[in-house]
């Protein structure tokens, strides 16, 4: 603690002689206040007035002090929805987690976000952001206009990994080709019973679909041979899947108490010495941060991971299928009426800012001698050079300096940041995004219109998924599960369903 005192304070007096050429560029200087989730709460927020390099830079470069309100991920959905209810109160940039979710779509209709079509695609004034993708730019407009900048996510993300030497130790030496082999590999660590198999929190859907979607079932909704409409969780595919997940839980597989865990606190049952959990359903790059964990911390070798990544298994029918993870984006950065008309425009060049290589690398890594730096083979650490035994210091002061930092960033041509030290699995991760973006499924309704959906979805689709925990949790059975489902059909999913069918209907 005494060298990362050191490295602080040495930090905040050196923001004293930062200079940066944009600071003598003539530029309209803001205060933007922005909401943002936070994954990391239970870290300290250094603020600008603190002596916040990563926001000092930002502000030199831009003109832009950001004034930020951190909401919990866990939290997040339900504080959006209190926000976007009281328009007098509303932060001036949002995050909006659901791109095509009832609240996005009703708030946007209601013009409480400034429609940004316009200037999206001025590619003379705000190129970085014209630069985007369309077709994700298309997946995230609303009424063909767009009311948001999305976040860019890879598309074949989501997948398993699990701890290799935890399942030698139950006899599986192989990694699983298939999902029956994937089945037999959880519960044999679970009937090993010296950690759970898979890490569970309160943020459920991600489980559940990649659990649902491997085995075969649709993701949301699906069309039959007859070209009709219906919910995923109807399809025996998906109760295939929660039927698994189940079994686990009894075979105390599962932590029981998985949803009083926060999301932000997901990684704490297998980061800890010995592991609470050995296994993950959740996005890959994940993974190979775990295996860099545990080379810091328990001294696992590099060179032989003991982090094992798969996706792309076979199901019973032989088929392959993924869960999409998002539709190229994770979200949208949405710029509220709070904003007045006159102020637009330097918001909207603060957002393209955001989205050049300054910008990237400033809310994905920092300030370069501050928060990263670049080591003589050209790689960026987040650490100096010479000072791996002290890495984790720095690795927490980055971490309490950028927060959540990263939510802010969009990313529409890519991450432009300074490239990481590959390793391994990073290597396989970065192959898997383009070896396995084949096999990503989609919801064949995500562009269709359903009013009914933009009114009540979310409410009723929540219950449902409440259900679905309780039936993994042996608290609800199968009769059970199947009334929550006849209510969501009567309380408004018919409705949703026909909507669809009628829009599905003029298309196909």
């Amino acid at each position: 603690m005494k060298r990362l005192l050191t490295l602080v304070l040495a930090l905040v007096m050196a923001l004293t002689v930062l200079s940066f050429a944009a600071a003598e560029d003539e530029r309209e200087e803001i205060t933007l206040n922005v909401m943002l989730p936070d994954f990391n709460s239970d870290k300290d927020w250094v603020t600008l007035e603190d002596g916040n390099p990563v926001l000092q830079y930002i502000y030199e470069q831009t003109g832009v002090k950001l004034n930020i309100t951190w909401v919990a991920d866990s939290a997040y959905g339900e504080k959006t929805s209190l926000t976007v209810a009281n328009p007098d109160d509303m932060p001036e940039v949002m995050v909006m987690q659901g791109v095509r979710d009832a609240i996005m779509i009703s708030t946007a209709r209601a013009g409480a976000f400034w429609d940004l079509t316009d200037y999206i695609y001025d590619a003379e004034n705000y190129p970085n952001l014209a630069a985007g993708s369309k077709s994700t730019y298309d997946n995230i407009a609303v009424d063909g206009r767009l009311y948001g900048v999305y976040r860019s996510r890879a598309y074949a993300r989501a997948g398993i990994y699990y701890r290799t030497d935890y399942a030698e130790e139950a006899g599986i030496t192989e990694v699983p080709t298939n999902v029956e082999e994937f089945k037999e590999l959880c519960f044999a660590i679970a009937e090993k019973g010296d950690a759970y198999v898979i890490n569970m929190c309160k943020y459920v859907a991600g489980t559940i679909g990649i659990t649902t979607v491997m085995m075969g079932a649709p993701y949301q909704y699906g069309v039959d041979e007859n070209g009709t409409i219906y919910p995923a969780f109807e399809d025996e595919k998906f109760q295939e899947g929660l039927d698994f997940l189940r079994d686990l839980y009894a075979a105390g597989g599962i932590d029981p108490n998985f949803m009083t865990i926060e999301s932000g606190s997901w990684n704490d049952a297998e980061r800890s010495i010995p592991p609470k959990a050995v296994m993950r359903l959740d996005c890959l790059d994940n993974g190979y941060r775990y295996q860099e964990w545990l080379e810091t911390n328990v001294g696992a070798d590099p060179e032989n991971p003991i982090v094992t990544l798969v996706t792309a298994l076979p199901n019973d029918d032989g088929e392959i299928q993924i869960w999409p993870q998002n539709i190229g984006a994770s979200g949208e950065v949405c710029v509220t009426k709070a904003v007045s008309e006159d102020k637009l425009p330097a918001v909207m060049k603060f957002l393209d800012w955001c989205s050049s290589e300054e910008g990237t690398t400033a809310l994905n890594c920092g300030v370069e001698g501050y928060t990263y730096w670049i080591h003589s083979d050209g790689y960026r650490y987040t650490y100096p050079e010479g000072e791996e035994a002290n890495k984790d210091q720095y690795t927490l002061y980055t971490n309490t300096v950028q927060h959540s930092l990263n939510q802010l960033g969009m990313n529409v041509h890519g991450d432009l940041s300074p490239k990481a030290a590959s390793t391994i699995l990073r290597s396989w991760y970065d192959q898997n995004l383009i070896d396995n973006a084949q096999y990503v499924i989609s919801n064949p309704c995500y562009t269709l219109e359903s009013q009914t959906n933009v009114l009540m979805g979310s409410t009723i689709n929540t219950t449902v998924e409440d259900a679905q925990v309780q039936y993994i949790a042996g608290k609800l059975d199968l009769a059970g599960l199947q009334s929550v489902y006849a209510d969501w059909h009567a309380q408004g999913g018919d409705k949703i369903l026909a909507e669809y069918q009628e829009a599905y209907d003029a298309l196909y």
